[in-house]
């Protein structure tokens, strides 16, 4: 336990972001994009030699079943996103983002990637 998948290879936690503090400074650096069902904030981690991500879902959303879903459904796609290494990501997902499929989950943190130019 604690890890998962990451292109074929092992992916330890130490890529995410779990300190609360870390990921105010993502929200305070203010480089964000948004979509109908998510927004993703990015900040640069010059101290790490890998990027790193945090996943954020409201109770509003549903229960915890519905909550953790959707929580491992993004740490999926993003796993699989060829992330530069230099950055932090903080992923919110908004309520109305359970109606959704995996494949416009998958389209949707994928375009906002590409928006925020975090992509190699």
């Amino acid at each position: 336990m604690g890890f998962f998948i990451f292109g074929g290879e092992l992916m330890k936690k130490a890529y995410r972001v779990k300190k609360s503090s870390e990921i105010e400074a993502i929200i305070r650096h203010k480089k964000s994009v948004g979509s109908k069902h998510f927004v993703l904030y990015t900040k640069k981690n010059h101290g790490q030699n890998h990027f790193r991500f945090a996943v954020s879902v409201s109770k509003k959303f549903g229960n915890a079943v519905e909550r953790n879903v959707a929580k491992r459904r993004v740490r999926e796609i993003i796993s699989k996103l060829d992330i530069d290494d230099c950055y932090d990501v903080f992923v919110v997902i908004k309520n109305n983002a359970n109606t959704i499929s995996f494949e416009m989950f998958q389209k949707e943190i994928t375009s906002l990637a590409i928006k925020l130019k975090i992509m190699r």
